[in-house]
């Protein structure tokens, strides 16, 4: 949340260890979303309305300027979870160091109706036009992910709407849900109060614990019947739109009064083992903060990187109208390839000859296309794309590349992140990602940014369109030894029109 000055960021952090365990809420603070102050934790274990834990939830800012944070807590060893609230101790101290949880939690105790051990992560309240406040809590009843919706008129006493927000069967539990509206139009976010009838569609993300994924429809808040019923063009379930189709998780937006826009944050948990992550002291990171517009054809959702993030830019190099044939690629030097961030747009003279997409294939199952049809695999018009944190004699790489295929109607544009090749360790989880862009390829380009972070290359293709975060631990190719090409597989020429790439710089941290 933002408050009074400062961006205020609380996540699930265990401060005994590397592994889960020892939940608290970590707070940290900035000015400027980049560089960061870490606090004392604002809640922490200490009540018999959560003595066994403090897991997830949300902050809303009331009116007259008062945060409150919504939570779960966890009251038993049965893993019976509740819903509670804390309030700064000082509300003149812009840090807010110190939350106070009132006697009078919990807020919210599952009713006989509710599955009280898959009931948790409150949602940022809105306040409705009829007055009352309301928030979601993630569950499930038996195989069906559920959306509980609550309302109240004094933000302490909360009542069970008749029926959920949305619901959505064979999901499983709901973690995290996520509800707010957006813009058909504009370019700015939207709070998650605003109640108009025109000109927005809302938003519901939810984090299925089932596949570790987040998911969202585009849809309509239907306000006196308390439903939310998703567009007919959308999916609804686990082959709908995900936020990242890697390695992200968990995600949590909030709306930035200052700037106008909503901001997505989200968990990439490691890839390595657990006894290595004991052994470097540190497990899990936080994606670049993410603005979120919906794009033009209203299908599908926008997200990059905030603007803030530039002011980390360094060193520049550029490619201008390079043309790569079959089998050939470049390096791109003069910049540090292990932190960088790379902008880069490709095009193509045609598509006629494109590889035919297989009708065996799975038109949801990306992934699968990518493990078999990897960056090395000759194509057509594809795969070209770059190899990040390459080695120089390239026995690791972690290539970002599109292929496009020709469908019955269509032309099929696969984004891939593969980490299969990103490192020479054992026992590693090193996946093909890989999603479909919805994007018009009329102008015969497509554009690519990656940003390359020593175990972490997050990928925004065509302008945001499809994501896709990998966590990879090279072994050789690693701070200086790190090295970063653009290449082609295909057998269509494909030119680099445009290629900036800057080497990043680090934060300031406490």
């Amino acid at each position: 949340m933002y408050y009074n000055g400062f961006y205020h960021l609380f996540y699930q952090y265990n401060p005994k260890g590397a592994v889960w365990g020892n939940i608290v809420w970590a707070h940290s603070v900035s000015k400027d979303l980049i560089n960061w102050k870490k606090l004392e934790p604002a809640i922490f274990p200490s009540k018999k309305f959560d003595k066994y834990g403090c897991w997830s939830g949300s902050a809303t800012v009331l009116p007259g300027n008062k945060p409150i944070i919504l939570y779960t807590g966890v009251v038993d060893e049965n893993m019976t979870e509740v819903q509670n609230y804390a309030v700064p101790a000082d509300y003149s101290d812009p840090h807010l160091r110190k939350w106070i949880k009132p006697d009078n939690n919990p807020l919210i105790v599952a009713d006989l109706f509710v599955n009280s051990t898959a009931f948790r992560d409150p949602t940022t309240a809105w306040l409705g036009r009829d007055g009352n406040w309301k928030i979601l809590v993630g569950s499930r009843r038996k195989h069906r992910g559920i959306a509980y919706l609550y309302t109240s008129r004094d933000f302490k006493n909360w009542v069970r709407a008749k029926h959920p927000l949305h619901s959505s069967a064979k999901t499983g539990n709901w973690e995290c849900p996520d509800f707010f509206p957006v813009s058909v139009h504009g370019t700015n976010g939207l709070d998650a109060s605003l109640m108009e009838e025109n000109n927005i569609k809302h938003v519901l993300k939810v984090s299925l614990d089932r596949t570790r994924y987040d998911y969202y429809t585009l849809g309509t808040y239907y306000h006196e019947k308390e439903r939310y019923i998703p567009d007919k063009n959308t999916v609804d379930g686990l082959r709908g739109l995900r936020y990242d189709h890697g390695n992200f998780y968990a995600s949590k937006s909030f709306f930035d009064p200052i700037k106008k826009r909503r901001i997505l944050w989200a968990w990439s948990n490691e890839s390595d083992t657990v006894n290595e992550d004991v052994e470097k002291g540190w497990a899990g990171i936080l994606t670049i903060p993410r603005t979120i517009l919906i794009d033009p054809n209203g299908r599908q959702l926008l997200q990059w990187p905030v603007e803030e993030l530039e002011t980390l830019r360094g060193r520049k190099v550029k490619l201008r109208d390079k043309k790569l044939k079959k089998g050939e690629h470049v390096e791109v030097k003069g910049i540090t390839a292990a932190q960088a961030d790379v902008e880069v747009t490709f095009s193509f003279h045609s598509l006629d000859k494109a590889e035919t997409y297989d009708s065996s294939w799975d038109e949801y199952d990306a992934q699968k296309i990518c493990s078999q049809k990897g960056s090395t695999v000759q194509g057509v018009v594809g795969p070209f794309g770059i190899l990040t944190l390459t080695s120089e004699d390239l026995k690791e790489y972690t290539p970002v590349f599109f292929r496009i295929f020709k469908a019955k109607r269509k032309h099929v544009v696969l984004l891939c992140s593969d980490a299969s090749s990103s490192s020479l360790s054992e026992g590693l989880y090193k996946p093909s990602f890989a999603g479909f862009v919805d994007v018009d390829l009329t102008d015969k380009k497509l554009s690519l940014r990656t940003l390359i972070d020593h175990s972490v290359v997050e990928s925004f293709g065509a302008g945001g369109r499809t994501c896709i975060t990998s966590r990879v631990y090279p072994t050789l190719a690693m701070y200086e030894n790190a090295h970063l090409h653009a290449f082609n597989n295909g057998t269509e020429t494909i030119i680099i029109e445009k290629l900036d790439a800057w080497s990043m710089n680090s934060p300031r941290i406490n």
